[in-house]
């Protein structure tokens, strides 16, 4: 029966040309969307995965790395005490006005305080050497290259934050936030730009680097249930990086409708393929009334339509992926956060197959057609 089903593919392929071609755009979308949200999601923790850092201590119940507030510097103690740490940092975060030549006008920014020298931890993964040096400069600020426009600014120019003057004297990638503009600057020139806060001294999170990478799970939880250890929290950096993008993806509006839009693409795309299967079955429904008749059950005949299904949302997967790898790197040459690895692929590709078959269940019914009669009509 498996030989049937590819034989009637290869021959009858008009007949199933668009079921495949309504499977591959719904694959298509369902990638790309999905790619997009791991991207523009993901941004939330550029913070966490643009950096060396193992370990990060904040403020108790911080859900996402944008929402942390300023901690006592004394906990670096803690930290630098305990066994397996290797190196501490201070990260300053906070919000700020950004104002640049006229017309531009305000621009809400997201300000980060970090060790500028050549082996920081913060942004260790996106900021190269020249740039770390050019941060040590005073009142010297990095940004992403895409959002130049929109700050109405080129390397070299000057603006404001928070009424403080600040200089660009180098651009990034990958620093995109999620919600508004990351400017990158030392922790002295932040200090500076935050002046007016209560404690401007205070970082808003300690990172650390370990000895051993696969301990911080542990020492986070270590670290948090301390007595007397004081108001703050550690995590490592892979759980503080997925409680940021799932608290911006469960927990917020935007997560909440790109989700739904999701389902929306399955279930069209489902209703789609399944009628063009259901199609295809009728256009030959006296071929498996000829199968039948010649003593051909039903079931095997059933076992075709699935099979066929299967091969359709085969070949789909494979004409989506390569159409959407093709759009990803486009995007990314856009500067537009796109994200796609290996488990995404197989959750995309699950989905799809799954889509396949139910399509094929809904396309049975036309077998209820396939009598011997039908020859006589």
């Amino acid at each position: 029966m498996v030989a049937l089903a590819r034989r009637t593919l290869r021959y009858e392929w008009r007949r199933f040309l668009p079921a495949t071609v309504a499977i591959a755009f719904a694959s298509l979308l369902l990638l790309l969307q999905a790619s997009l949200v791991l991207g523009i999601f993901g941004s939330a923790s550029v913070y966490v995965t643009g950096s060396d850092a193992d370990l990060w201590m904040g403020y108790p119940g911080t859900q996402s790395v944008d929402q942390g507030r300023p901690i006592d510097p004394d906990a670096a103690t803690l930290l630098e005490g305990t066994p397996g740490v290797e190196r501490v940092e201070p990260f300053l975060w906070f919000d700020g006005d950004w104002r640049g030549p006229a017309g531009t006008g305000g621009v809400s920014v997201f300000v980060s305080g970090i060790d500028a020298r050549p082996d920081g931890l913060m942004f260790a993964k996106v900021l190269s050497p020249a740039l770390r040096a050019a941060l040590q400069t005073p009142d010297a600020v990095v940004v992403d290259r895409a959002e130049l426009a929109k700050l109405g600014v080129a390397v070299g120019s000057q603006a404001y934050i928070n009424g403080q003057p600040v200089h660009v004297v180098g651009v990034g990638s990958g620093l995109r936030a999620l919600g508004g503009v990351n400017v990158l600057a030392s922790l002295d020139t932040a200090r500076r730009l935050d002046a007016d806060s209560e404690h401007p001294d205070w970082p808003t999170y300690l990172v650390a680097r370990l000895q051993h990478p696969d301990d911080a799970g542990r020492l986070a939880h270590e670290l948090s249930h301390r007595p007397g250890g004081g108001p703050h929290q550690a995590w490592s950096a892979r759980a503080f990086a997925r409680r940021s993008m799932l608290f911006w993806l469960f927990d917020t509006g935007a997560g909440a409708g790109v989700l739904f839009l999701a389902g929306v693409v399955c279930l069209v795309g489902a209703a789609i393929t399944s009628q063009t299967l259901v199609a295809a079955v009728f256009g030959s429904i006296r071929e498996y009334a000829t199968l039948n008749a010649l003593g051909v059950g039903i079931g095997a005949l059933r076992w075709v339509v699935l099979e066929q299904a299967l091969w359709v949302g085969a070949v789909g997967l494979v004409a989506a992926n390569v159409s959407g790898l093709l759009v990803i790197e486009v995007a990314r040459l856009r500067d537009i956060p796109v994200a796609f690895d290996a488990s995404l692929w197989l959750f995309c590709g699950i989905v799809v197959m799954l889509l396949a078959v139910l399509s094929g269940i809904v396309a049975l019914r036309g077998l209820g057609r396939a009598d011997p009669a039908e020859l006589l009509r």
